[in-house]
């Protein structure tokens, strides 16, 4: 018995529909496995960024956390503290307990009193007295006020001249060593409860400081400071210089760099999350330099980094070496 062709067609017509309704609950499992699969998919550069300081992401999209609160003060006294630094002034006032808790009050860091204006001695009284009142006006009494100069400001001319005209107006002017100054900032940045496991780093112009504690004994380097091009230093020997001095931070203090200074204060301001007082930084490599002490800035924190493969660096606003003179005056 032949069939024409009109049955022949309908018959294949009949074989698919049922091979089509036998397949179908197939096909859609498969569908569901496939959008199951891609729907979460995200760049790879996302994919192992964190959200602590666990592990570390791609540098130009990791986005680390640092949760961590101090103790606020209480019945505190207010006390101002000036750093006569390479270019210009910061000043901190903070507010203290016996129990040397602090909180800051008010901050001038960064883009301070610059020297470049301050030509006379007639000049430089006049712009120290504006900007003393400044701090008195919040509340700081003369007995409170302290002058600090950094080991790397020593070595610039005009920072003599300042010291002798503060003198000259009633203050004491405590010039300090970078090992002081290492002691300092570690004291004033490293919460106690990461004194054990964490390093500090002060990326200064003159200098750069690192120093961590060690069953009790301060242990500090002083390596170049940001502004080395001025020397002729190149950066490769900078950066080999600094790679070799921080690799003998030990590998148990290397949890957290906690890290201050002129560069990082830069970097930081770049993704800084509204007022918190930390601030993580991006690895080494995310970062663009604007200009030329930026990029020394950066070779250096990238020898650090390089160094000691500690992948959180933490940024605190509020911290400065001279608080950390504050915290070690016995009054």
């Amino acid at each position: 018995m032949r069939i024409k062709p009109a049955g022949v067609i309908l018959v294949v017509l009949i074989i698919a529909a049922l091979a089509y309704f036998a397949l179908k609950p197939k096909f859609s499992k498969i569908r569901e496995e496939n959008s199951t699969e891609l729907s979460p998919t995200q760049p790879s550069s996302d994919k192992d960024a964190p959200t602590t300081s666990a592990t570390t992401g791609d540098a130009k999209t990791e986005s680390r956390e640092f949760n961590y609160t101090p103790e606020k003060p209480e019945n505190g006294t207010l006390r101002g503290v000036v750093e006569v630094g390479a270019t210009g002034f910061n000043s901190f006032v903070i507010n203290m307990d016996n129990q040397k808790r602090w909180e800051i009050v008010s901050k001038d860091f960064g883009e301070s009193l610059a020297y470049e204006g301050l030509a006379t001695t007639e000049d430089i009284r006049a712009g120290l007295k504006k900007y003393l009142a400044a701090m008195f006006d919040k509340g700081v009494s003369k007995n409170n006020m302290h002058f600090v100069i950094s080991s790397g400001a020593q070595k610039e001319p005009k920072t003599t001249t300042i010291s002798n005209e503060l003198k000259k107006m009633g203050f004491v002017v405590n010039n300090v060593t970078a090992e002081q100054e290492a002691k300092f900032a570690l004291k004033a940045t490293v919460p106690p409860s990461f004194a054990d496991n964490s390093f500090m780093v002060d990326i200064g112009s003159g200098n750069t400081k690192i120093s961590w504690d060690e069953n009790g004994n301060l242990k500090s380097q002083e390596l170049p400071g940001a502004k080395y091009y001025d020397k002729g230093t190149s950066d490769e020997d900078v950066y080999s210089q600094v790679k070799t001095q921080a690799s003998k931070i030990p590998e148990g203090k290397r949890n957290v760099g906690f890290i201050i200074g002129g560069v990082p204060f830069t970097l930081a301001k770049q993704h800084r999350k509204g007022e918190e007082r930390y601030t993580v930084l991006n690895a080494p490599a995310s970062y663009k330099a604007a200009d030329k002490k930026m990029a020394s800035g950066l070779n250096i924190y990238k020898a650090i980094s390089d160094a000691t493969k500690t992948d959180t660096f933490v940024f605190d606003w509020d911290a400065n070496f001279t608080i950390g003179f504050l915290l070690s005056l016995n009054k």
